[in-house]
């Protein structure tokens, strides 16, 4: 049986991969997703529906990859979804954003970031 990461790759054309799976250059890259995965899972979209929003967010933008990779593409699709859906809206996306990189600029690098209640005003 296909793993839901496995599924995902197969269903989503462009994932950065090597031969055992998807490859990440940072953490947050992995944790976005695994984020989109669990999503899918529980049915807030499809893969079809998924890739369609990927492919749109990727050509919104004038250079394609402009620094932040595939991955910088797939985070923007998923936030436009997740509000689209209404899990959430832009305006808390956007302060849950400012807030963790608030908690990243303070924190010594090298050692886990932790998001404080202030962080979120």
């Amino acid at each position: 049986m296909r793993t839901a990461a496995g599924r995902a790759v197969d269903a989503v054309p462009g994932i950065p991969r090597d031969d055992d799976g998807p490859v990440f250059r940072a953490a947050w890259e992995a944790e976005a997703f695994a984020l989109a995965v669990a999503l899918q899972e529980r049915g807030l979209f499809t893969w079809p529906e998924w890739a369609a929003a990927l492919g749109d967010e990727i050509g919104r933008r004038r250079d394609p990859d402009a620094g932040d990779g595939y991955y910088g593409h797939w985070l923007a699709a998923l936030e436009r979804l997740v509000a689209e859906k209404r899990v959430t809206d832009t305006a808390t996306l956007a302060r849950y954003a400012e807030g963790w990189g608030r908690a990243a600029r303070r924190t010594p690098h090298g050692t886990p970031i932790e998001l404080r209640r202030d962080d979120l005003p």
